[in-house]
């Protein structure tokens, strides 16, 4: 998530430094390692606008790639993001929504050349769960909870060098409240998700994402998961989970599809595992005992 955080940051300036919010992604891939040392930049094609009934605000569509000191592709995905008019007098431009895929299909997913896992130690990652051990339809709950705090969202949405007003100003929303960064969110739940999917080594696929209402320092995450599909790969010993994160603050706030390297059973595989990221807690964030989600 390191790479997807750094590229994303280094497109807020262009796209949404100024936003309302940024509501989803799709198409998401990791296409190459990345390295202590190496330089990422980021560039993005607008693939769609369509102006919001209101009139004062639109949504714009972005396909951004990252690439490294080398000019090499190292991750790629589409996001899409609200934005204010600059003259709501202004005629509507023509709408272009773009055709997104559902999923990242397998074969389109990119495993760093020379990966084995064959000498993997499942005592040392603290599960002993592999690719057979999980069925398609089964669902995890991950059981712990984390609260997010004011310091510790800015800070890292400080580190991948995102700057968008709404996650620092009290002034740029009219609550008067900083929104956390929805990737933020995002890395909440693949953290959580440890717990049930230790052996999850790499994320390499986002299939889809939305953040659907807003989360606030003070909330407090919980995830669970669904296995939701397997297939082969290449590489061996190795198994690949895809799935959809959803958070809730009270009510969901996101939820996004990924897909993430695994140890195999027997051989190559490839594992897909929806991650739901709930949160509980009233409006202001202040902490509830969690129900178990309706699995």
């Amino acid at each position: 998530m390191l790479a997807f955080h750094t590229v994303f940051g280094k497109t807020v300036p262009d796209i949404s430094l100024n936003a309302v919010a940024n509501l989803g992604y799709a198409e998401g891939r990791w296409l190459a390692p990345v390295w202590p040392g190496d330089t990422l930049q980021s560039s993005s094609e607008v693939i769609g606008l369509k102006q919001n009934s209101n009139g004062k605000t639109g949504v714009v569509w972005v396909r951004t790639t990252g690439r490294n000191q080398h000019g090499a592709p190292v991750l790629s995905y589409v996001r899409w993001v609200m934005v204010r008019k600059r003259d709501v007098d202004a005629p509507a431009p023509a709408t272009v929504v773009p055709d997104l895929a559902d999923v990242v299909p397998a074969d389109n997913l990119s495993i760093p050349e020379g990966l084995d896992f064959g000498a993997y130690d499942f005592a040392q990652a603290g599960e002993p769960h592999r690719w057979g051990d999980y069925t398609v339809g089964e669902q995890i709950d991950h059981v712990d909870g984390v609260t997010v705090e004011e310091a510790e969202h800015m800070m890292a949405t400080r580190l991948w060098q995102n700057t968008a007003k709404v996650h620092f100003d009290t002034s740029a929303r009219p609550d008067g409240t900083r929104l956390i960064y929805g990737g933020h969110v995002i890395s909440m739940a693949r953290a959580l998700s440890f717990n049930g999917l230790a052996n999850a080594q790499m994320v390499v696929g986002l299939n889809a994402g939305a953040h659907a209402n807003p989360c606030l320092a003070g909330d407090t995450l919980r995830a669970w998961s669904e296995v939701l599909d397997k297939a082969a790969t290449h590489a061996p010993g190795i198994a690949l989970a895809a799935g959809g994160d959803k958070g809730r603050r009270a009510v969901r706030v996101a939820r996004c599809g990924r897909k993430v390297l695994a140890r195999g059973a027997a051989g190559p595989r490839l594992l897909g595992a929806g991650t739901c990221l709930r949160m509980s807690g009233d409006v202001r964030g202040n902490a509830t005992t969690p129900h178990p989600p309706s699995l």
